[in-house]
C-alpha cells in the first residue's frame, strides 16, 4: 500500500507544477494522466521537472497534447514544441517511461487511469476487459484504438487520448444495461466550468456528479462506480487555486517499462 497522488492536466505550468510537488512532500507515488506541454509558459521546464522524477515513484501517462508530437502524429497546436522537448517525448515514449494506462487499488475499488477516460465503445473494443488492471494492460499495448479522435471530443467513438467528458465519456456508460466494471480517473475535459462555478452537462450527469471547486475535483457516479475528473482548467493563465486528488492507502498496477 502507498499514497497516491494523480496530477491533473499541467499545460505548460511549470511553477504550479513545482508548487504542488512541494505541498505534497514525499514518501508517495505521482501519476501524472497526460498534457503537460502547451498553452503555458514553460512546458520545457515541465519535462524537466518531469524528467528528474520519472521512475518507480512518477507514472507518466500520454495526452493527446503529448501524442501530437510522437512519430507518425500530425501537430495540431499552433505553437509547437520546440525539438528538445520533442525528443525528450519521444524518447520517453520509445522506452516506456510514458504509458496509457495505469490502474490503482483502494479501499476496495479499482480505478483505470487514462488521460481523457475510457469511453464505452472503446472498452467494448478492447473486447470487455473485466478489471482496470486488466485494461490498463491492454491499453499499454499501443492498439490503434488509442489514436481514435472520432468526428470530435463528443463522439463516443472517440479513444482515450480524446473523449470529452458527458458526451462521449459518461452517458453511454450511464445508458449501458450491465455492469459497469471499475471506476475510473481522466484528465482532459470536464463537465463544469471552475472559473466562474458553472455546470456544462446535462441534468442527468448533474444529478449525479459533486464538485469540490477548490481542489478541481469532479465525481460523477456511473453505475455504481466512480468516475472522477481532475483537469483543473489551467488555460493559459494558471488555475488560482487546485490539489492533486490523493489516496492515502492504495496499489499501484503499471505495466513495466521498456527495454
Amino acid at each position: 500500500m502507498a499514497r497516491i497522488a494523480v496530477i491533473g492536466d499541467v499545460g505548460g505550468h511549470a511553477d504550479q507544477l513545482r508548487q504542488a510537488l512541494r505541498e505534497l512532500g514525499a514518501g508517495l507515488v505521482v501519476i501524472q494522466v497526460g498534457d503537460l506541454v502547451d498553452r503555458g509558459p514553460d512546458s520545457l521546464g515541465v519535462l524537466e521537472v518531469v524528467g528528474e522524477r520519472l521512475g518507480p515513484g512518477w507514472v507518466q501517462l500520454v495526452g493527446n497534447h503529448e501524442a501530437q508530437y510522437l512519430p507518425g502524429s500530425e501537430v495540431f497546436w499552433p505553437d509547437p514544441l520546440p525539438p528538445q522537448g520533442v525528443e525528450t517525448l519521444r524518447a520517453w515514449w520509445a522506452d516506456g517511461r510514458m504509458q496509457v494506462a495505469a490502474a490503482i487499488t483502494t479501499g476496495g475499488d479499482e480505478f483505470l487511469l487514462t488521460h481523457a477516460g475510457l469511453t464505452l465503445a472503446a472498452w467494448q473494443r478492447l473486447g470487455e476487459p473485466a478489471t482496470a488492471t486488466e485494461a490498463a494492460d491492454l491499453l499499454n499495448e499501443r492498439p490503434d484504438l488509442i489514436w481514435r479522435m472520432g468526428t470530435h471530443g463528443r463522439d463516443p467513438e472517440t479513444g482515450p487520448l480524446w473523449a470529452e467528458s458527458g458526451a462521449a465519456l459518461h452517458e453511454p456508460w450511464m445508458r449501458y444495461g450491465g455492469v459497469v466494471p471499475f471506476g475510473q480517473i481522466h484528465g482532459h475535459s470536464t463537465v463544469v466550468h471552475f472559473g466562474d462555478q458553472r455546470w456544462t452537462c446535462d441534468g442527468r450527469i448533474r444529478q449525479r456528479a459533486t464538485v469540490d471547486w477548490q481542489a478541481r475535483h469532479v465525481r460523477v457516479r456511473v453505475g455504481g462506480r466512480m468516475f472522477i475528473g481532475v483537469d483543473p482548467g489551467h488555460g493559459r493563465s494558471g488555475a488560482s487555486a487546485w490539489q492533486p486528488l490523493v489516496f492515502d492507502d492504495a496499489v499501484v498496477h503499471t505495466a513495466p517499462a521498456r527495454a
